[in-house]
């Protein structure tokens, strides 16, 4: 009676242990089908390398639907904690970047190469170039430049004194009458005057404007390459808090309008589904049993104690 009272409960937890372990180890292994004499082997493979693909389709589908839907990262994405990090990484940046005295080419030397920059250079100019030569290109710009100078020219002419005053001292006119006939001569040369110096602005602007605007808008991205960050931030900080307002404008449109569309073009079921049945199975293994191994192990001495305690009353029945 004595053996039996310590020999039944360890028998017992004994057993229980060695079958749970087993139990577990029967999940993975064996990792192939197995046959004795051409016969199949019941519980081979192990359940999960059994039902493989069926698992990587479920864990596929929660993912997808429970944990990556664009209701859940949206939300995720957009909540005050991620914006706030987000806005205040950005204005820690701008902080630190008003104290850089790198030039903005150097700047930029961090994250593209000098044949970046100018390529980008040389799309801006070219850009921009094209862009005001084509308003130059309007006829009505020289008729307007024209008729600006006219402007200009007859009201210095007609209010200067030197001027009203010399075709009535060379005629020996009184001086309001030299000044009448100076304004209506300059009337009667107005017209003719704009029209040549339209047809000439017109023919600069066609034979020339290109290389001014180009060489204009090349020397003043030259100014800012060449410009220290920081000078180029100072006193900016209404600017800068524009520019953060936009990006995180820019920011919650992109999460609210494109996500949903990004997400439906990625199937993450599919991506997750097949990178599961892509990986060996012994791999399989030890990424499971690196999450679970704590619990699994917590199984394995739970039907340790199972059994002790059944052994234990297996005595007194």
């Amino acid at each position: 009676m004595t053996i039996s009272f310590i020999i039944a409960p360890i028998v017992g937890a004994f057993i229980g242990y060695i079958t749970n372990d087993i139990a577990i180890r029967m999940l993975f292994r064996p990792y192939k089908t197995k046959h004795i004499f051409g016969l199949h082997i019941p519980f081979t493979p192990g359940l999960i390398p059994k039902e493989k693909g069926r698992i990587a389709k479920a864990i596929g589908d929660v993912i997808s639907e429970n944990l990556m839907s664009h209701e859940v990262l949206g939300k995720y994405l957009l909540s005050d904690a991620i914006t706030e990090k987000l806005r205040s990484g950005i204005s820690v940046f701008f902080e630190k970047q008003k104290q850089n005295n790198e030039t903005v080419r150097q700047f930029l030397w961090h994250y593209l190469t000098e044949e970046e920059i100018d390529d980008i250079v040389l799309g801006i100019n070219g850009s921009l170039t094209r862009q005001i030569k084509g308003k130059l290109s309007d006829e009505t710009i020289g008729n307007k430049v024209a008729h600006i100078a006219m402007e200009h020219v007859m009201n210095n002419m007609s209010g200067d004194e030197n001027t009203d005053g010399l075709l009535g001292r060379v005629a020996g006119l009184p001086l309001n009458i030299g000044k009448g006939i100076i304004n209506m001569v300059l009337a009667a040369l107005q017209e003719p005057a704009e029209r040549m110096l339209s047809r000439n602005i017109n023919k600069i602007i066609k034979n020339n404007g290109e290389e001014m605007v180009s060489n204009l808008i090349g020397d003043e991205v030259d100014k800012i390459l060449s410009t220290q960050v920081k000078g180029l931030l100072y006193g900016k900080d209404k600017l800068i808090e524009k520019i953060i307002n936009k990006v995180m404008e820019l920011y919650r449109s992109v999460i609210t309008e494109n996500l949903p569309r990004v997400l439906a073009t990625i199937d993450i079921s599919k991506i997750v589904c097949d990178r599961i049945n892509e990986m060996d199975v012994a791999e399989l293994e030890k990424l499971i049993l690196q999450v679970m191994k704590k619990e699994l192990r917590a199984i394995v001495w739970l039907g340790a104690a199972l059994g002790f305690l059944m052994g234990w009353i297996n005595v007194f029945l």
